[in-house]
């Protein structure tokens, strides 16, 4: 696939890649977009079961840490990661594009959304819960995670969506803090969406994404 964005580097890894390894090459990346050395990134993977933490992760949510715990710097609670579930890091220079984090959460959030409803489902961002919603028989789900840092103006991390992950494993924690609500996927809503569709959507819906970002540097000035 061709860069679908002008900037950024678009990359999607086959396989599933070791968080860790991720980890150490998304802020190696993001160290050199600081200081101007490398292009931006937006890069797609899978990662295989794993826990991650955020800065605001609660020991009392991880109920039954049957893989890999993971703390790391970004926003939020405990999530989980694995096969069948498209992660998106985005390594991106706020510095140049407003400097506005709150905005850029939600042009993020809009862009999944877009993403989602090429592919037939109705998702949502609410108010106070970070995160991509949609409703699985009648009842509000969480379809996909947020989760970012911001380190010198530039973003680590991403997003998270259930493509078609074995739902069962986010029975370790509690997701993001939020027991009250189940989590779904593109497949437990009857859609026949892979990751490589799920893709395409996003490659899609990515310029309209970077405008977004652009715009807020534009409003600024």
């Amino acid at each position: 696939m061709t860069d679908p964005i002008a900037d950024p580097e678009w990359r999607i890894s086959p396989g599933l890649i070791p968080y860790a390894e991720s980890l150490a090459a998304m802020e190696a990346r993001a160290a050199a977009v600081a200081v101007g050395e490398q292009r931006e990134l937006v890069w797609l993977l899978e990662h295989p079961p794993v826990y991650t933490g955020g800065t605001s992760a609660d020991a009392a949510e991880l109920i039954d840490p049957r893989f890999p715990v993971v703390e790391t710097g970004r926003g939020g609670r405990y999530t989980y990661h694995g096969p069948g579930q498209r992660v998106g890091y985005l390594v991106l220079d706020l510095g140049r594009r407003g400097r506005d984090v709150r905005g850029f959460v939600h042009a993020l959030e809009d862009w999944v959304i877009a993403a989602l409803g090429e592919l037939g489902v109705t998702a949502f961002s609410v108010p106070g819960r970070v995160g991509i919603w949609t409703r699985d028989g009648g009842a509000e789900a969480k379809i996909g995670a947020i989760g970012v840092r911001v380190k010198r103006w530039v973003t680590l991390h991403g997003f998270a969506v259930n493509v078609a992950p074995d739902l069962s494993h986010f029975g370790g924690i509690v997701p993001c803090g939020l027991a009250e609500f189940p989590v779904t996927s593109l497949a437990a809503l009857g859609r026949d969406a892979d990751l490589a569709a799920f893709d395409a959507a996003l490659a899609a819906n990515a310029g309209h994404f970077i405008e977004t970002l652009s715009s807020s540097r534009q409003n600024e000035a």
